[in-house]
């Protein structure tokens, strides 16, 4: 077996890697934005901490003719204080562009997070090993698609002939920011999450901002946004400070405005979505907080707790949230061909929630993420669809 050095080149989707002890900890948020979030207060930083060292949308990206690789890594399963753990995370791999198995890490560490407090307490674990075989002996190009769920470090890469990384071709690049939803909630795997069959569809190279329980429209993901390269910038905004019940009407459209801003200063032309909640029923008339409920199997539903009647006072709802993201956009749209604003009810809207109920009240199935990815790649990359007049306007190479 021939060991190789993981390197930034075999990685795509992360924005920095972090050198550990052990090895590399890819991270979708850069170190400036770490630090901001590290100086947040307990209670409030634990949930973005976690999510940006989940490596959703993260891969190592090889050109082998190998049979066998290998893959040592250190995860971390993250669980909430007094709840179940989720379970294993999944790595996807991909044989020229084709999802062809998947396997399990063992070993690894639990990080248990306490919500009220923000506070955790970690277990300790041994590096696990995952392993692909039976590969096809001939020039391939390999895409090892890391587990959405697990933080993880790389510790090392061997397999039974050289690996070199893959050229990185010239696909578009489309950087997207959302919730949970779009950090890969109740997918399956880390390649079938909306935004990762979208961009296999739309034939682009994906940048995974989304951040469970984290798309607060914080200035520090804005910059990071303003900052990364792209072809092609969506943000899908309004479901977390909804349930999070972190702000009220008067602030929304300043606090969007804001963000819009920050990210147009580094990338003034740059196609622009925006991206409303798609149809969450508990929240689309009941502002926040959410809450947590258990199941007598176990199982977790989220529930909304604030009062309709609050809505007149400024109480966000999910149709508020809506209204003022689509007068955002119209406003700006005036004088910025670039941007255009997608009704996320366009992906997952009143008859889908019919036919494919959200299982816990809040997060999409497997088969529901497969279904927002279709339409999401037909609307934001297809001819005609939201995303049209953008690309013939700021020359979209897709």
């Amino acid at each position: 077996m021939v060991t190789t050095p993981i390197t930034p080149e075999l990685v795509r989707g992360a924005l920095e890697l972090e050198r550990t002890e052990l090895g590399l900890a890819p991270h979708r948020l850069p170190a400036r934005a770490r630090a901001q979030v590290n100086s947040m207060e307990h209670a409030d930083r634990g949930q973005i901490a976690m999510a940006e060292a989940q490596p959703s949308g993260v891969r190592l990206v090889l050109r082998t003719r190998a049979t066998v690789v290998e893959l040592d890594t250190l995860r971390t399963r993250v669980g909430y204080r007094d709840l179940p753990l989720r379970p294993d995370g999944v790595y996807d791999l991909l044989v020229d562009g084709r999802l062809t198995t998947r396997a399990r890490a063992t070993g690894g560490r639990v990080m248990y997070l306490d919500p009220a407090t923000g506070t955790t307490e970690t277990q300790p674990g041994p590096v696990g090993t995952v392993r692909f075989d039976g590969l096809p002996e001939r020039e391939k190009d390999l895409e090892v698609w890391l587990p959405h769920t697990e933080i993880t470090e790389l510790v090392a890469l061997r397999s039974d002939a050289p690996v070199a990384a893959a050229p990185p071709g010239d696909r578009p690049v489309w950087v997207h920011h959302g919730s949970s939803i779009s950090h890969g909630s109740n997918a399956a795997s880390p390649a079938t999450t909306w935004p990762a069959l979208a961009a296999a569809a739309g034939g682009v190279e994906l940048v995974n901002l989304g951040f469970g329980g984290s798309a607060m429209i914080d200035p520090f993901v804005a910059r990071t946004l303003r900052d990364t390269p792209a072809d092609l910038v969506s943000v899908k905004l309004g479901i977390n400070v909804v349930n999070g019940d972190v702000m009220r009407r008067r602030a929304l459209g300043p606090a969007v405005h804001g963000f819009l801003d920050t990210i147009r200063e580094g990338r003034p032309t740059v196609p622009l979505l925006v991206v409303s909640p798609i149809l969450c029923p508990i929240h689309e008339d009941t502002p926040g907080p959410g809450a947590v409920d258990l199941d007598d199997d176990g199982a977790m539903r989220f529930r909304a707790t604030g009062d309709p009647a609050d809505v007149a006072a400024g109480r966000l709802t999910l149709r508020v949230v809506r209204e003022e993201l689509a007068r955002v956009v119209a406003q700006r749209a005036a004088d910025d061909p670039h941007l255009a604003y997608l009704d996320g009810r366009a992906l997952y809207g009143e008859a889908d929630a019919e036919a494919l109920p959200l299982p816990d009240r809040l997060h999409p199935d497997a088969a529901t993420h497969a279904l927002m990815a279709e339409r999401f790649a037909a609307l934001a990359f297809g001819p005609g669809g939201a995303g049209s007049q953008l690309w013939d306007v700021g020359g979209w190479p897709g």
